[in-house]
């Protein structure tokens, strides 16, 4: 495993991003690519290394949940439950944008935005300290595997990004991803994508959440 990250690694990537470039970085669950979420040209250009459909909406990360609940806005009671109990953590949870926020992330579903705040344990805790939100998807190519290693990010992105960081060996597990949008108004919430939390353990996180207020 490589030495744990610094704090200058995190100014490093802070800097990327809001330079307008695209940063390979690791996080809790994969390697990933990242760029400022708030830039449509820096969006255009991770979805090229990745050749991903520019239809598909990325996620918006940030390193702490403080630093999430102070941008987005009208977060509605059993939705702030709901992320108390689950952030950090390896989820992506997507929400109604009702401020509408982070175009370039949400693609052609202005109306949703997917949410991650990472767990980040050691030798990643110096990202925590990055105060900027960033656009996020897996360091592969569409359709490819997700890298748990910066040798299984293909060479073509690692070669095109203008910074990357090493962060050794992750789990390699994506994360799952949560729609809450019908949390408030009508108490369902579903899984879309399984990943490296299970259903389980989500209605039983989410059920004692919710069950408390």
């Amino acid at each position: 495993m490589s030495a744990a990250l610094t704090a200058a690694d995190a100014s490093a990537l802070e800097r990327c991003v809001a330079g307008g470039g695209v940063a390979v970085f690791p996080s809790d669950t994969v390697y990933g690519l990242c760029c400022d979420p708030r830039d449509a040209d820096a969006a255009a250009r991770l979805y090229a290394l990745k050749g991903r459909a520019p239809e598909k909406p990325a996620a918006v990360m940030f390193f702490r949940t403080s630093v999430l609940l102070s941008e987005v806005k009208d977060i509605q009671p059993a939705e702030l439950l709901a992320l108390d109990a689950l952030l950090p953590g390896p989820v992506t949870i997507l929400l109604a944008n009702r401020a509408g926020l982070f175009a370039p992330a949400c693609g052609p579903e202005p109306g949703t935005i997917g949410l991650r705040v990472p767990l980040l344990r050691a030798p990643l805790a110096a990202l925590a300290a990055l105060e900027v939100p960033v656009m996020q998807s897996s360091a592969n190519l569409s359709g490819g595997p997700d890298p748990r290693s910066l040798d299984e990010v293909p060479p073509e992105i690692l070669g095109a990004a203008d910074l990357v960081l090493d962060g050794g060996e992750l789990p390699g597990t994506p994360s799952t991803v949560i729609d809450l949008r019908a949390l408030q108004s009508e108490g369902r919430w579903d899984v879309l994508r399984q990943g490296a939390l299970s259903r389980a353990a989500l209605e039983t996180v989410l059920g004692q959440a919710l069950h408390a207020r």
